[in-house]
């Protein structure tokens, strides 16, 4: 079997996509993951060494790039994108780096949740060493699309067509869940993660190459 590694894991969103794909999956992350489905290393990723695994996803913090990196414009966050490619093509297998719209990423492909029947939209673009193609956002199909957004707090149980706005916030943890298609992590691991169905599409895009 196929071996994947996972940078930057955090609740396992990218790995149960790529495991779901074919993938024998290992997540690496500097915090403790005590959701994470998989087999989990606590470390460094840029540390990490990739010479067992035949497919790197990396996914590193994305706060610099975030489009609410105004709310905290006092804090100054790394970008760990360059070091981490750097070591991705130092490497020299196959590796795609994911991040938020805004991040520095090159020649990126774009996904959106209601491009796979999802209620949440998360558009996130991805860089790789292999060529795949990705589908068109559905947004009219789709309709308005649950924000899993933040941790929920007071807002989980308001909805913001109260009082206006384009998205709905879920009502409940299981809400959350539905949405996005990860029913194993908290509120928060939801706020920082993929959906599955992106490593999934991207995963088996690899399988075909490897």
């Amino acid at each position: 079997m196929m071996r994947a590694l996972d940078l930057f894991c955090g609740a396992g969103g990218a790995s149960m996509g790529l495991y779901r794909a074919g993938f024998e999956v290992m997540g690496v992350d500097l915090r403790p993951q005590p959701r994470y489905p998989f087999a989990f290393v606590q470390a460094d990723a840029l540390d990490f060494d990739l010479g067992r695994f035949d497919f790197v996803w990396a996914s590193p913090p994305c706060q610099a790039h975030s489009a609410l990196r105004h709310l905290r414009e006092e804090i100054d966050y790394a970008c760990f994108i360059d070091p981490i490619r750097k070591k991705l093509e130092a490497w020299g297998g196959p590796f795609v780096i994911e991040n938020v719209p805004k991040a520095p990423l090159r020649n990126w492909m774009q996904l959106c949740g209601s491009s796979f029947g999802l209620k949440v939209r998360r558009h996130r673009i991805f860089e790789s060493n292999i060529f795949f193609l990705t589908p068109s956002c559905r947004h009219i199909e789709q309709g308005r699309p649950i924000d899993v957004s933040g941790t929920g707090g007071r807002r989980i149980n308001r909805r913001p067509d109260d009082h206006g706005g384009n998205t709905n916030k879920p009502r409940s943890i299981q809400e959350a869940q539905e949405a996005i298609g990860i029913y194993w992590a908290t509120r928060y691991g939801i706020s920082q993660a993929i959906p599955p169905a992106y490593s999934e599409f991207i995963g088996k895009a690899i399988m075909r190459t490897l």
